[in-house]
């Protein structure tokens, strides 16, 4: 499962705002996607590295199983 919760937390620790990302050629509907950890290309991961100066672990990382079904085993 891809999770983008690293980027968020990158994103806060370097201060940067959505608003930079949106005039660094970053959309509103790619932010729509991270924030629901949806497929993103990766051209648009290389983009973001570039502009938050960070790696793809900073960005995305890789979890075995589906967030789904971790929200049914805790409920």
């Amino acid at each position: 499962m891809i999770n983008f919760s690293p980027f968020w937390a990158t994103m806060k620790k370097k201060k940067i705002t959505q608003y930079r990302l949106i005039q660094n050629g970053i959309d509103n509907k790619t932010l729509d996607r991270l924030r629901k950890n949806k497929n993103i290309t990766l051209i648009t991961l290389e983009r973001l590295c570039q502009i938050l100066n960070c790696t793809p672990n900073d960005i995305v990382k890789f979890t075995d199983e589906p967030e789904n079904s971790r929200r049914s085993q805790r409920g």
